[in-house]
């Protein structure tokens, strides 16, 4: 009889029982699945039973986690980032990290696009204004973002594959493009069509729209701060699909209040679900009239459709079950650091 597995997911982003996990595991491994924020509705005895842990994104996996989990053999991330996942600790576990970054990639770059065509065309006030007043709001000059598109220039700070996706979108309505990404190598600019520059600086300091599509890391944590947002243009747009915590939330809220930035459209934010008390926050729910039509958020969901979903429960199910029943390891994140302690 053939081996059966126990995965453990502490954070499901469904509520199906794991239909399309068990199809992918194809009988060889028993679900315990749970949607918490927090262990402690976790017994114990799962997470030190485990042979593989599936986590999305709400549930910090961290080093005092990692300890319990005697017999887990890999991590898997149902996702791109893993910047909640303590791979230094996995690593010194012996336990490989292996993330999903083969789904998604046209929901987040179409979603960048949308956000940016939402601020620059004004379709949100538009909208508000028709559906409130249908007199009064018949008024086309009550959108304070609204610019052509065309012509104007595009800043991607991360050229990898959301970055390119992003800029190949953009292309089509006339804008162009530059990126600034110190990790890819030369000549990705030319094969991808667009200029570079290897400073930020001077890619905010040229860019009418700024697009963030970087991973969140030591380095990039908080690299759109107060002197960052002061390089930008004072009609620029900031859209960021990517990590919250790229962004100091405060010193944009600074930015946007004193007129330094044109918008903002944010898809994460540092702290999720949002601290309804941070000035941004608070500004926008509170309609604020410096960030009334300035500001766009939506919940974390850039990377969600139907189909994303499920390729992102597919995916991370067979790069669990590859590793666990052949030892095929395929997306691994903390492998260097595992040589490391070798």
């Amino acid at each position: 009889m053939a081996e059966s597995f126990k995965i453990l997911t502490p954070d499901a982003q469904y509520d199906d029982g794991g239909l399309v996990e068990k199809e992918v595991a194809g009988g060889g491994a028993t679900l315990e699945i749970y949607r918490e924020r927090v262990g402690a509705a976790i017994p114990e005895e799962s997470w030190r039973q485990c042979d593989g842990l599936l986590v999305w994104h709400e549930r910090p996996i961290d080093a005092a986690i990692i300890a319990k989990l005697d017999h887990c053999r890999i991590i898997v991330r149902a996702g791109v980032g893993f910047d909640h996942l303590d791979i230094d600790a996995a690593a010194e576990a012996g336990i490989p990290v292996c993330n999903t970054p083969d789904y998604g990639t046209s929901e987040v770059a179409d979603h960048a696009i949308a956000m940016m065509l939402a601020l620059s065309r004004g379709l949100i006030p538009f909208h508000r204004n028709m559906i409130e007043d249908p007199v009064g709001g018949f008024d086309f000059s009550r959108a304070p973002t609204v610019r052509r598109i065309r012509g104007r220039r595009l800043g991607i700070v991360g050229l990898g594959r959301i970055g390119l996706a992003t800029a190949l979108r953009a292309k089509a309505f006339g804008l162009s493009i530059v990126a600034y990404d110190p990790y890819q190598p030369r000549g990705m600019e030319i094969a991808a069509g667009v200029d570079r520059v290897d400073t930020l600086e001077n890619l905010l300091a040229e860019s009418d729209i700024v697009s963030l599509h970087a991973p969140l890391t030591a380095e990039t944590r908080g690299i759109i701060d107060a002197k960052a947002l002061a390089a930008m243009r004072s009609d620029a747009i900031l859209i960021n699909t990517a990590r919250g915590a790229l962004v100091d939330i405060d010193a944009l809220y600074d930015a946007l209040t004193a007129a330094k930035i044109g918008g903002a459209a944010l898809d994460v934010l540092p702290q999720e679900p949002p601290d309804p008390a941070s000035p941004l926050i608070r500004g926008c729910s509170e309609g604020d009239p410096a960030l009334r039509d300035r500001v766009i958020l939506s919940p974390h969901a850039a990377w969600s459709s139907p189909e994303s979903r499920r390729d992102a429960r597919r995916l991370s199910m067979e790069t669990m079950m590859l590793y666990l029943r052949d030892g095929i390891l395929r997306n691994g994140v903390n492998l260097d650091r595992m040589a490391q302690r070798r």
